[in-house]
């Protein structure tokens, strides 16, 4: 059989430490064969020295519209409150099309240079940035087609019931492409109300559901419970996430239990934002500052399906970034003290397959039929991948070599 590409000598994501290496040959832009030692004539060979390839890295929760605009952005010495929201408020005006095309697409390239193949942006929508956001975003669809694939989630950053306007632009945004409905109560002056008419949205247009949720200091008034019994009324499980959930950190393990067991049977997944909520949580003490990370690991074991994403880069959200998830990941399990193989592992799905999980993506995954969306690390498997935050080698996007990174080379005297 000829092949379009072969990937020799590699480690697939579930090998045993004493399996031996394969080959993956791909033809037409999906997988066709893995075996060792394929045979037949291909394209292009690539040599992996018995290095690790997976499917390409899934970013569930990314803000593109807001990148890389810390330098517009009022510095601030407070360290509380923070007041992320309302210093990229106050800039919102200077947003145009082009810059937000052109901010998204340096910020992107950086994400498909870390092995991102798939992504789920949340784009703002207000009366003061209109839909200039979302079509900045929006533009970025057909740009990057060749090496990821992009859906788009329309969100009310700044107040839904309580910012006249924003509704409408939702709405046109869900009828312009927006293949998902978000949410950020937090910021609403009747949050219930504001999760409540997500669903309706939801429900009208057929799409899912992803949230910004129960960011805060303590675990009273949870709104995670309101949405899990919303997914259960409408019968919406399996289509909505919640993200960031700080609150749920804050939480006993035995009352975190029963929210886990809630979320898990309901369908309801979670994201964390790692660098992000790390940044943004505890400025409420000066001392035995609380993490603000809920522990994905416990949820995990529990049902519930989630995931570890970007979120937030180089603005006042997060001052920090460059779209590499394997960071992400690996940060999430230092700080919630999982180390051991299996803890490892279970996190390294948060970016692959769990978060293709969360996306609804059927079709992804190193087997034959599915799509060559690959990469290779420089590390032997996926728990030494995680552990040393390896770097991306190569990607393919259905096939075709999108990313080259070289090894490093030591020059000894």
């Amino acid at each position: 059989m000829d092949f379009d590409l072969v990937l020799r000598d590699v480690r697939l994501v579930d090998f045993k430490s004493d399996q031996p290496s394969t080959d993956v040959g791909v033809q037409d832009g999906r997988i066709a064969a893995i075996a060792p030692k394929l045979g037949g004539n291909a394209r292009e060979e690539v040599q992996g020295g018995g290095r690790l390839v997976c499917s390409g890295f899934v970013d569930t929760h990314i803000h593109l519209d807001k990148a890389c605009i810390l330098g517009r952005c009022e510095h601030t010495k407070r360290r509380n409150p923070h007041l992320a929201m309302e210093r990229v408020s106050a800039v919102k005006h200077t947003f145009t099309v082009e810059d937000v095309f052109e901010r998204a697409s340096a910020t992107i390239e950086k994400c498909i240079g870390h092995g991102a193949t798939r992504m789920r942006p949340h784009v703002e929508v207000d009366p003061k940035v209109g839909l200039r956001g979302f079509e900045g975003v929006k533009a970025l669809i057909d740009k990057y087609k060749w090496a990821i694939d992009i859906e788009l989630c329309v969100m009310p950053q700044e107040g839904l019931t309580n910012n006249p306007g924003t509704d409408e632009l939702m709405v046109a945004a869900l009828k312009n492409g927006a293949t998902v409905v978000g949410a950020a109560p937090n910021y609403d002056t009747d949050r219930a109300a504001q999760i409540r008419r997500v669903f309706e949205m939801a429900r009208e247009f057929d799409v899912d559901i992803d949230m910004h949720l129960d960011s805060g200091a303590s675990a009273e008034e949870l709104d995670t419970l309101l949405v899990c019994d919303l997914a259960e009324k409408y019968k919406w499980g399996g289509r909505v996430a919640v993200g960031h959930v700080g609150k749920l950190a804050t939480m006993p393990f035995k009352d975190l239990e029963k929210v886990a067991r809630r979320m898990a049977d309901t369908g309801v997944a979670a994201t964390v934002l790692t660098a992000t909520d790390l940044y943004l949580g505890g400025r409420h003490t000066d001392h035995n500052v609380p993490r603000n990370v809920v522990d994905l690991n416990f949820l995990t074991e529990r049902g519930v399906t989630c995931s570890v994403a970007s979120n937030n880069i180089l603005n006042p959200f997060t001052p920090f970034g460059d779209g590499q998830l394997l960071r992400q990941v690996n940060m999430h399990g230092i700080v919630t003290q999982r180390g051991n193989d299996d803890e490892v592992r279970a996190l390294w799905d948060m970016t692959t397959s769990s978060a293709a999980r969360l996306m609804r993506q059927d079709d992804y995954g190193v087997a034959v039929g599915n799509p060559a969306d690959l990469v290779m690390l420089d590390a032997p498997d996926a728990i030494m991948a995680l552990r040393t935050v390896a770097p991306v080698l190569a990607a393919f996007k259905r096939g075709r070599r999108t990313v080259t990174r070289e090894p490093v080379r030591l020059h000894r005297p």
